[in-house]
Order: C-alpha cells, then sequence, then structure tokens
C-alpha cells in the first residue's frame, strides 16, 4: 500500500493548495503550543480546514489535556482529524469518541525508550491511529513535536508491528532520509513539518522531493 503523506505547521491556504497538489494527502493545523514552530490561531485552522478537499485529512493538533475544551476546539475549527499531542487522562478517549462520532482520534507518542513502546500499545485499542514523534513532554517547557530530531526507529518500528492500527512516523524526516526511515519502520504514513521548509516558508520542491521518495 502507498505511505500516506502528512505535511503539517500549514500556516495558509495557499502551502494547503501547494502541499495537496504535491500528493499530501493530510495536513497538520497547530494550535496553541507550549513550544515548537508551525502555531496559527483557531479563526486561521478554521478558515484552512474549510478549504480542504474530501480525501484529504485535516489534523487539528491540540496540546489540551481534558476532553471538553478538546471538543471545543473541534467544534470551532471544523477539522476531522484530532492529534492529541500530549498524554490524556484516563477514561478521556473514549469520551472523546462519544463527543465527536465521525472525527478520527490520533495519539502521538514521543518515542525515547522502552516505556514508549509499552505506552504507545496501551493506547492503541483506544484510538484511530499512533503518531510516533519526537518529543519530549517531561521538560519544564514541554516539546510536544516540531523539534526537527529522528528518535530509534527500532523502537517505531516494534510499535507499528505490534500496535494493530495506523502507524505515522514523524520526527527529524526529510527528503534525504525518509526512504530509509520507511524501509525500516514500514509505517501507514510519514509527517513532516521543518523538513520541507526553507527559513520557515514551505519550500515547493522539497515537499515534491519528500512526496516523490515516500511514495517510490
Amino acid at each position: 500500500m502507498e505511505v500516506r503523506v502528512k505535511i503539517c505547521c500549514i500556516a495558509s491556504r495557499e502551502e494547503a493548495r501547494t502541499a495537496i497538489r504535491l500528493g499530501a494527502s493530510a495536513l497538520g493545523l497547530v494550535s496553541e503550543m507550549p513550544s515548537g514552530p508551525g502555531v496559527i490561531s483557531e479563526d486561521r485552522i478554521r478558515e484552512i480546514a474549510a478549504t480542504i478537499p474530501p480525501g484529504v485529512s485535516s489534523f487539528l493538533l491540540t496540546s489540551q489535556q481534558e476532553v471538553d475544551p478538546i471538543i471545543e476546539q473541534q467544534k470551532r475549527t471544523g477539522v476531522n482529524t484530532i492529534q492529541l499531542v500530549d498524554e490524556l487522562p484516563r477514561g478521556a478517549h473514549q469520551r472523546l469518541r462519544s463527543a465527536l462520532p465521525g472525527i478520527r482520534i490520533v495519539q502521538v507518542i514521543h518515542v525515547r525508550d522502552e516505556g514508549s513502546v509499552e505506552q504507545a500499545l496501551s493506547v492503541a485499542e483506544l484510538v484511530d491511529a499512533l503518531l510516533l514523534d519526537s518529543g519530549n513532554p517531561g521538560l519544564a517547557v514541554k516539546e510536544l513535536g516540531g523539534t526537527g530530531r529522528t528518535h530509534d526507529w527500532s523502537l517505531s518500528r516494534r510499535i507499528r508491528e505490534n500496535a494493530g492500527i495506523p502507524v505515522f512516523l514523524a520526527g527529524g524526516l526529510t527528503p534525504t532520509n525518509v526512504r530509509e526511515a520507511i524501509d525500516l519502520v514500514s509505517p501507514y504514513g510519514v509527517d513532516v513539518c521543518s523538513g520541507v521548509r526553507t527559513e520557515g516558508r514551505l519550500d515547493a520542491e522539497k515537499v515534491e522531493q519528500f512526496v516523490r521518495r515516500a511514495k517510490s
């Protein structure tokens, strides 16, 4: 099956159009975060999400950890997928599913050690997909994505082999290393932000190279 490509940190309708034209099947829209790139207002997220055609997923990246604020964000922005970049309390995923029928839920796992594998497998049955990234929620100012760092892909492969649901691979991917990462992990999809940008702006040439190598 062809690997899906998610382009994250989309900042405008123009960037969305470029990413879709060059083969992205999902776009990431970043709401308020404690750190990292790509944050835009909820008004702009709603504006961009409204232009995304059927067949392309609109991911809202949220750092909220309580159910009600996440539900409110989804309703304000109109996205079809919620990407949870931090851990949620017990029972929260089930409440989200009940409150947001038809909205896909993706849980980010920040892959650091063996504990990350256990964490991923424990939550897999509660969500529609996992996204494996390279942040560090344990810092005083949490890193919840957009670090530009890779992680131990062998741990990601173990998660993918055992999760039983789609797995996206993120964290430090570029046109140069994306093929190697896919060959090792065999993910459902790959996710990129800074690896296809030049001076903070989406670089169409890098996007084209990334998509071509991911799908080759």
